[in-house]
């Protein structure tokens, strides 16, 4: 097996918490398992103490746009080490800093398509507008995806995306998880009030997400109590929002947890909603489904590979409310629809490994170098994973 050094761009990592950390993290996690040198470059938090010796910080900025965020501010100096392939997963300062330093060095290009970028145009004063009229982000986001020897994408729902920026011969690999994790993750405290059912969503609190349609939902359930677990800058909007809808005291706003403790909100759920139609992939379904937690979620883009609808949860038309109120009530009411789910659910979410999704990606680093598939895996080792115990319906409490 040939070893490689790779340098993974990503213009958000750790200690944020989203889609896109988790699966760099654990691809570079993985492509060192199978035997080669890898090193994370992402932007510098202040107050952050860096504990992987794998990660390259670079000097950042707070993205004024959006104050949670970090805008990596690179320099020549910042790029001393040499790979034999560079893999971008944003589009920002870092991915178009790995473009460019892989056309310098003539060596191969790699990018992630994780994210919808029109969908984000709101954060920019003007873009919006603009992407309307002219096309700007979908011009200048194919700079990048046009250009990369090769580019992946976690579903098929996003090559009419892809196409549309000229993308040739897209590879759909789907984003892991880490069961291991999920599954390790201490007790809490639950944060459902007794005798209430028990609703979980989890994402940044932004507008593109829609959490403010899962509070419109849980509003006509008057038993159940929803947990937002995350943060954004929509917080203080959907607050109002629940206000306005007479349910303040039927939501619990989380805030970010550490990551070895979320397995452990999911472990005591019995449902999980969410609105996003954005999603390219949906990393938190899978999650929830792993954990045995039937979900009822819009159907758009990347969440219609995301969960197996009708046996593992439900997929629902784009804002129909209604249909949500109507999946979940059926879910919370019916203890042999919620046990069939429940088990469903569990061999849905388990369905891709970090291992196996690395594989594939390396093989994608194969076709780009000219060698043939297989040429930079190791050997595949057995791993044992403990196996949960299924689920119960346990109805109120």
């Amino acid at each position: 097996m040939r070893a490689l050094r790779i340098g993974l761009f990503t213009d958000t990592y750790l200690p944020d918490q989203n889609g896109i950390v988790t699966s760099v993290a654990l691809l570079a996690d993985e492509l060192q398992a199978q035997g080669h040198e890898v090193e994370v470059v992402a932007p510098d938090f202040p107050e952050h103490v860096e504990t992987r010796a794998d990660v390259r910080r670079v000097s950042s900025i707070q993205y004024v746009f959006l104050p949670t965020y970090r805008l990596a501010w690179p320099s020549r100096r910042d790029f001393d080490a040499r790979y034999d392939l560079i893999h971008t997963h944003t589009p920002l300062t870092l991915g178009l800093s790995g473009m460019r330093l892989a056309r310098k060095w003539k060596i191969p290009h790699v990018a992630t398509y994780h994210t919808h970028l029109e969908a984000y145009a709101h954060y920019v004063p003007g873009a919006a507008s603009l992407q309307k009229r002219t096309g700007f982000i979908t011009r200048t986001a194919a700079l990048l995806y046009g250009n990369a020897d090769a580019v992946i994408t976690p579903t098929a729902g996003m090559m009419d995306v892809l196409r549309a920026m000229h993308v040739k011969d897209p590879v759909v690999i789907p984003t892991s998880i880490d069961p291991r994790v999920l599954q390790a993750a201490p007790p809490v405290p639950s944060p459902w009030p007794a005798g209430t059912r028990r609703i979980l969503t989890v994402g940044r609190l932004a507008r593109e997400k829609r959490f403010d349609l899962v509070l419109d939902a849980v509003a006509q359930l008057p038993d159940a109590h929803l947990v937002l677990l995350g943060e954004g800058p929509e917080r203080d909007h959907l607050q109002a929002h629940a206000e306005r809808l007479g349910m303040a005291g039927r939501v619990t706003f989380l805030g970010v947890k550490p990551w070895r403790e979320v397995g452990a909100y999911y472990a005591q759920a019995e449902l999980f909603l969410f609105a996003s139609d954005t999603e390219t992939q949906g990393l938190v379904l899978q999650e929830a489904q792993l954990m045995g937690v039937p979900v009822v979620a819009v159907g758009a883009r990347g969440t219609l590979s995301g969960v197996d609808d009708g046996r593992s949860g439900y997929l629902v038309p784009v804002g129909d409310v209604a249909a949500l109120v109507r999946h979940a009530r059926a879910l919370l009411s019916d203890p042999a629809l919620w046990q069939a789910m429940s088990a469903a659910a569990r061999v849905f979410g388990a369905s891709t490994t970090p291992q196996g999704v690395a594989r594939q990606v390396l093989d994608v680093y194969a076709r780009v170098l000219h060698l043939p598939p297989g040429t930079l895996s190791a050997p595949a080792q057995a791993r044992t994973f403990t196996e949960p115990q299924p689920r119960h319906w346990e109805g109120h409490g």
